[in-house]
């Protein structure tokens, strides 16, 4: 499984925050442009039709954000846009790590004890190496597992 999120993900997650913010300054500018001309209305048909342009356009824009952003953050089959369970338990294994070690952190917090830990290691047949329990070949000879 994944140990990290890859980088072509934090670039879609990157995009999507990139496109929320300019969605933001888009629908903030017609709310500039209303004070800009407050009690002005000569052109006010065309401006209108601008200001409601860009402040659609602004929301629009964040949405489509939030959605690039939400699928570069949990991936395609961990956002549910692919229904895979197998690849969205692979996107979404950095949080799942991340979520234990939350917990095991909260329990150290409190003075609670959660004894030896045990880790489960696989042999392999052909040379006797003891491998990570999600490994699917052997790191020392490289025989499948």
């Amino acid at each position: 499984m994944a140990r990290q999120i890859s980088k072509a993900r934090r670039n879609v997650y990157y995009t999507g925050i990139g496109l929320m913010v300019l969605g933001i300054l888009l629908f903030l500018s017609t709310f500039v442009s209303a004070a800009m001309h407050l009690g002005d209305s000569s052109g006010f048909g065309a401006r209108g039709g601008s200001m409601f342009i860009r402040a659609f356009g602004g929301m629009g824009l964040v949405f489509v954000g939030a959605v690039v952003r939400a699928v570069g953050a949990a991936g395609l089959a961990g956002s549910g846009l692919v229904l895979d369970p197998q690849k969205a338990r692979e996107d979404l294994e950095p949080y799942s790590r991340m979520a234990g070690g939350m917990v095991k952190d909260g329990l150290e917090e409190v003075r609670i004890d959660l004894g030896p830990q045990k880790v489960v290691m696989i042999k392999c047949p052909d040379c006797a190496k003891l491998n990570e329990e999600d490994s699917k070949f052997c790191q020392e000879c490289g025989r499948r597992l």
